[in-house]
Formats: structure tokens, sequence, C-alpha cells
């Protein structure tokens, strides 16, 4: 089936997934995503940025490989995917480094939603932790849900 012969309900990349139904946000909504980051993803992930900086691809002098910090943001943006959320402006402060084997989570906050035609402005926190609780990346992203 040809990309402009899907049906509107339709998921493009996998088209036998039906599209995300909408959803209702409200200011204070929280929505968290946890993973651990393996040496496998941060390779990976140098192939696909180009990111292949001696502290990604070596252990530093405690057997360690820091995480990129763009990887680390992926958690955010995995909440912005579950929500059909298109970003327009992502500001993230990398607060201490992500080692592989670290568990971090990642808590984002509605902050705001105005309802526009055709579109929600949604504003949103967001907080990553490690697994002692302490805060390795904080920010914030305005951006659109289409209606």
């Amino acid at each position: 089936m040809l990309y402009g012969m899907l049906p509107p309900n339709a998921n493009p990349i996998n088209p036998e997934v039906a599209a995300p139904a909408k959803m209702k946000l409200e200011v204070g909504q929280k929505s968290t995503y946890s993973r651990t980051f393996t040496a496998g993803d941060v390779a990976a992930f140098a192939e696909l940025s180009g990111d292949k900086g001696v502290h990604h691809m070596r252990p530093d002098s405690r057997g360690r490989i820091m995480v990129q910090g763009l990887l680390t943001a992926t958690l955010p943006t995995k909440l912005g995917g579950d929500m059909n959320y298109i970003a327009r402006e992502l500001v993230f402060k990398f607060v201490r480094p992500v080692f592989v084997g670290d568990a971090i989570t990642c808590e984002g906050v509605v902050r705001e939603v105005v309802q526009r035609v055709g579109r929600l402005d949604v504003s949103i926190s967001i907080v990553c932790t490690n697994q002692e609780g302490k805060e390795v990346l904080r920010g914030s992203t305005e951006g659109i849900i289409r209606a």
C-alpha cells in the first residue's frame, strides 16, 4: 500500500498498528518512563549520531562508560511520543553524567495546556534521576498536540 493511500487512522511506520487515540491533558498531569542504558545502546547511538567521544567508547579509570547526553535525553522524548506531542522547543541541563548500567527515571509534568484551533499548546517540565535519586537531567519543552 502506498503512503498516500493509507486510511486516516493508519500508522505510516507500521500500517498494521492504528494511530494513537487522542488523549486528555491537564495541568499537573505526570508521566514517567524508566530504562537502564547498556553498552550496546551507547555503541548504537554513537553510530547513529556520530558522537564517538573517548568517554563514550572507552571505560574510565573506574571501568565506566558514559552515556551520551542526547541518548539520555531520549527519555523525555519517549514521554512526548506517547502523547503524540510535537516539540517546538527543548531545553535541557545535563546535571551529572549517566553511565552504562544506571537506571534512569524521567518524569514529565504538564505545566500549561492552551486550547487553540486544531491543536493544544503544551508546556512540560522534565526531571530525570538515577537509581540513587540524584538528578541527572532537567529541562522543559514547549510544543503542540494536533487535535
